[in-house]
């Protein structure tokens, strides 16, 4: 919660000063004696850079300037005045009417133009309704900063909680498949695997840590679409038939279909639609050739081959990890990218070479 919307115009409880500009000393005595009547704190100055130095030391709600003054105009002075008080109430007083004066000063920001003898009444209405905008603008300048302030802190609540949303949506579909894996004591836990090991792969080949976290969900939800393949199938120990095999392949479409709500997940779906890519353009579901087929997509394919190969299915023994990856060889420039098999093959090395220090007997 922002804190609430501050009372604006408090500077304005109680004397409001007022800064007189003019080189005539009988002009500035006949003022400060008026403004001093309506209840001013007044401040009378002669020249320009008497009254810069007073805004420094002073805040000004009011200021009565002159047109001409001894060292320079009250046109050019009303920028500077400004932006050392941006909502001070500057009146302009002159002896000349002029119209093109006039507009130059209301241009650069003054809010009244009055010409000289001045009569007293409209003078005071004058100053009344400069002061009253006065209240206006710095009540719309804190209305716009607290509006900006409340928008920034609301944005960030809503991006934090499309974030917890995103998270959950992706744990909900990870309970999904670790529900499908649960039937089948063959699959079970393969995502998991596959995700632990495509993102040590990703690393291994210099992506950011967000293409590897990309990559790791990719991993976790890449069977996804076997929600939609009948069971029957899906869990058949005999062969396939021609249709049956058609109906598994429609898996990767249905998994980018499922994800396809999540934009936050874009890539991650594009690796889950083409993790049956094959390097040389025979895979499914879209014939992508080599470098075509998203790296990460390439980097999951591989891992599933790998994991495959070392878990007991009813149609092959168990190889170890070394085995694995030298079968996987064989594979190379067909199903496998060799850029993604070297690296495969860095990861296993370095993790079996961790395995064995952890066996190694203490000295």
């Amino acid at each position: 919660m922002t804190d609430p919307m501050p009372d604006p115009i408090t500077e304005e409880i109680g004397l409001v000063t007022t800064l007189v500009v003019d080189d005539e000393e009988s002009i500035r005595s006949a003022l400060t004696r008026l403004l001093t009547k309506m209840g001013h704190e007044v401040v009378a100055v002669g020249t320009a850079n008497e009254a810069l130095a007073e805004l420094r030391r002073r805040k000004i709600a009011c200021i009565l300037l002159d047109v001409r003054l001894p060292d320079g105009a009250g046109p050019d002075l009303v920028p500077l005045i400004l932006h050392e008080e941006p909502h001070a109430a500057i009146l302009m007083l002159t002896a000349v009417n002029d119209a093109n004066t006039a507009a130059l000063c209301m241009q650069r920001g003054a809010m009244d133009y009055l010409v000289k003898p001045v009569d007293l009444q409209d003078l005071e209405r004058a100053i009344g309704r400069a002061i009253a905008r006065r209240r206006d603008l710095i009540e719309q300048a804190e209305t716009q900063a607290w509006l900006k302030q409340e928008i920034v802190q609301r944005g960030a609540e809503l991006r934090r909680e499309r974030g917890n949303l995103e998270r959950i949506s992706v744990a909900t579909l990870e309970a999904l498949v670790n529900a499908l894996e649960a039937k089948d004591p063959y699959l079970r836990g393969h995502s998991a695997r596959v995700a632990d090991l495509s993102a040590m792969v990703a690393s291994e080949m210099g992506l950011s840590d967000e293409q590897v976290e990309n990559v790791r969900t990719a991993g976790r939800l890449h069977d996804i679409g076997k929600i939609g393949i009948r069971e029957s199938v899906l869990h058949k120990h005999g062969p396939l038939t021609s249709e049956e095999f058609d109906h598994v392949k429609s898996h990767v479409l249905l998994g980018a279909q499922i994800l396809a709500p999540l934009q936050h997940l874009r890539e991650v779906i594009s690796f889950v639609r083409s993790h049956h890519e094959r390097h040389d353009g025979t895979g499914y579901p879209d014939g992508l050739v080599g470098d075509a087929i998203p790296l990460g997509a390439r980097i999951i394919g591989a891992a599933e081959v790998f994991d495959a190969l070392t878990t007991s299915r009813p149609y092959q023994d168990r190889m170890t990890q070394e085995e694995a990856v030298s079968r996987m060889r064989d594979l190379v420039g067909t199903v496998i990218s060799p850029d993604v098999h070297r690296a495969l093959g860095a990861v296993i090395s370095r993790r079996r070479a961790l395995v064995f220090l952890d066996e190694s007997p203490n000295p």
